[in-house]
């Protein structure tokens, strides 16, 4: 006949395997990024396959907005090179309102229409410019920009936001970067309560 477990010994293992549980539920929420991995060599095509993979690490077991949109943001900043800013602008109320980002301060409100952003929101397709000078009604809101990409963001068939990427090397982006930077939207966009973010 075997011997009860003293119930000071069943809450003790208890304890552990919440404290284990805990511990794997932590550290699914806080994925370790190894930035010696960034690779400068590589191709646009590699590098954004790698950005999408780190990004998805990143959020796909938060479902904070804000947390997901900041450290989407920040990896972007991180992981590609040429950038001074980086970062999203949300839909509230029928204007772009700034969002997370990485970079210098920037404007806070964008017409649509308005501006690279604003013209990504109202032709609800991606823009690529190669010289931001060039760009009728651009917005310096940091003098050091020479080129830019916005990517629109859909949802339901109504722009939410903009991805909002800026170098000041002039002609920094390309197809290839429009082609990244879309399906790194599309990885991210079932991650973020659109509604949410977008309340005014």
């Amino acid at each position: 006949m075997s011997e009860a477990v003293p119930s000071s010994t069943a809450a003790t293992h208890e304890a552990a395997h919440a404290s284990a549980l805990e511990t794997a539920q932590e550290a699914a929420h806080e994925p370790s990024l190894d930035y010696n991995e960034l690779n400068l060599t590589a191709g646009k095509a590699e590098r954004y396959d790698q950005l999408r993979a780190r990004v998805r690490a990143l959020v796909e077991h938060e479902t904070d907005w804000l947390a997901n949109l900041g450290n989407a943001a920040a990896e972007v900043f991180a992981w590609l090179p040429n950038l001074n800013w980086a970062g999203f602008y949300l839909m509230k109320n029928g204007e772009l309102v700034l969002g997370p980002f990485q970079g210098r301060p920037a404007c806070v409100r964008i017409k649509v229409g308005r501006g690279v952003c604003g013209t990504a929101v109202s032709t609800r397709a991606t823009q690529v410019v190669a010289d931001v000078h060039a760009f009728p009604g651009h917005i310096a809101c940091d003098v050091r920009s020479r080129s830019e990409i916005v990517v629109p963001v859909i949802v339901n068939g109504e722009v939410v936001a903009v991805l909002d990427l800026d170098s000041a090397a002039l002609n920094n982006f390309d197809a290839e970067d429009r082609t990244g930077l879309e399906a790194l939207i599309a990885d991210l966009v079932p991650h973020v309560d659109w509604n949410l973010a977008t309340a005014g």
